[in-house]
């Protein structure tokens, strides 16, 4: 596939965080979203960046960018980074909508985005059932997606509405693709793209917006309330670590594996280190939004889970630090090396320094256990780039 190069000049956005955990008993190598991390022995893990945001900070201290995401944001999310957190009043296109729980990277002139891949996998998860599915999808009659740049309502009550609709929607969508599609190659369907946009775009201006955020809450069902704080939480902490970007910036993306593809990798990762999958997916969704971000971190991080070369070096069991599988491998070595699965909070504190990202990778893998629909969810979220004269979205419809 071709690489996709975006420029955003006066506005842009930003994502993306990273950094890794030392091991028990050793002292945590720092690792930063667009950061550089230092790598030491074998005993001491090395450092790894990974967080796009042009933040000009130390290499002590970590810089996310949206969302991803999310997650990047949004993720997150998911990932994707985040930008700053002045309110936005939304309107009918992404710029409006503050950024998301969702991770995405920005550098200077020149960076890319990676993509994704698949193994099918079944999808009827204990979620949360809070959303009722719209009369007209019931009837077998379902509406046409959201455009792109739908307007996101700024009322609690209209914006509950819409979530609930569009989750409702969106995971009625995911059941089809994976019983009656193919989420192992291709594109996934445009019903799904399109809702898991809008979602993703009502939860970047949820993330700005917290007193509408609170009482949209209030108006949600029970289970789908729930999703949402964490969804939201994850994005507001991976903002509060970015810097928007101003002036000219290139960006290299790439589509994303396939869903199922990537899915199998997770898996077969953490059977050979015993790290959650859904906490390898998280970090690759904060990171590089499932590896569609392909452009480097300023200081020098790689690959679709940004690891620094000396870290690579050290973790990277001779792999390339481009390639999805070797890179999935390493980053769950890495983890293991640092406490996984005993003590993820310092594994992922190895990973990234910084516990707003901690507890984003943690929120967005709660996510994706208690539902595995919410991977796919998080899987078509957008890049999204946080810039001083509003977000852009780098990929998607």
């Amino acid at each position: 596939m071709k690489d996709q190069h975006a420029e955003i000049a006066p506005a842009e956005r930003d994502h993306g965080p990273g950094g890794r955990v030392a091991p028990a008993r050793q002292n945590p190598p720092k690792h930063g979203t667009w950061q550089d991390l230092k790598h030491g022995t074998r005993q001491n893990p090395p450092e790894r960046g990974t967080s796009w945001t042009r933040t000009g900070r130390s290499r002590n201290t970590p810089a996310v960018t949206s969302l991803v995401a999310l997650t990047v944001a949004l993720t997150t999310a998911l990932s994707g980074c985040t930008a700053s957190q002045g309110a936005t009043a939304p309107a009918a296109d992404d710029r409006a909508a503050g950024p998301a729980s969702e991770p995405s990277r920005t550098e200077p002139a020149e960076q890319a985005k990676p993509a994704e891949a698949a193994e099918p996998s079944a999808t009827t998860p204990a979620g949360d059932g809070a959303a009722t599915p719209p009369a007209e999808q019931a009837a077998g009659q379902a509406p046409a997606p959201p455009a792109p740049d739908a307007a996101i309502p700024t009322d609690p009550a209209r914006l509950a509405r819409s979530l609930t609709t569009t989750t409702a929607r969106l995971r009625t969508a995911v059941d089809a693709w994976v019983r009656q599609g193919d989420p192992g190659k291709g594109n996934p369907p445009e019903q799904v793209v399109l809702l898991a946009l809008h979602e993703q775009r009502i939860y970047r201006y949820l993330v700005r917006n917290r007193e509408v955020a609170t009482r949209t809450y209030a108006r949600l069902p029970k289970a789908l309330a729930a999703t949402a704080r964490d969804n939201v939480t994850a994005g507001r902490n991976l903002l509060s670590l970015v810097k928007p970007i101003s002036g000219a910036a290139k960006f290299r993306v790439q589509p994303a594996e396939p869903a199922d593809f990537l899915l199998a990798r997770f898996k077969h990762a953490e059977r050979r280190f015993k790290v959650d999958w859904e906490v390898l997916a998280a970090v690759m969704f904060v990171e590089t939004k499932f590896g569609r971000v392909r452009s480097p971190s300023h200081t020098g991080a790689k690959g679709p889970m940004q690891f620094m070369p000396r870290t690579w070096d050290a973790y990277g069991m001779g792999g390339n630090i481009q390639d999805t599988r070797d890179a999935l491998l390493a980053a769950a070595n890495y983890l293991r090396a640092s406490g996984a699965p005993r003590d993820y909070r310092r594994a992922l504190y190895a990973y990234n320094h910084s516990y707003a990202y901690v507890d984003a990778v943690q929120l967005y893998a709660r996510q994706i256990k208690r539902d595995i629909r919410n991977y796919y969810a998080y899987y078509n979220w957008q890049v999204f780039v946080v810039t001083t004269r509003g977000d852009r979205r780098l990929t998607g419809p």
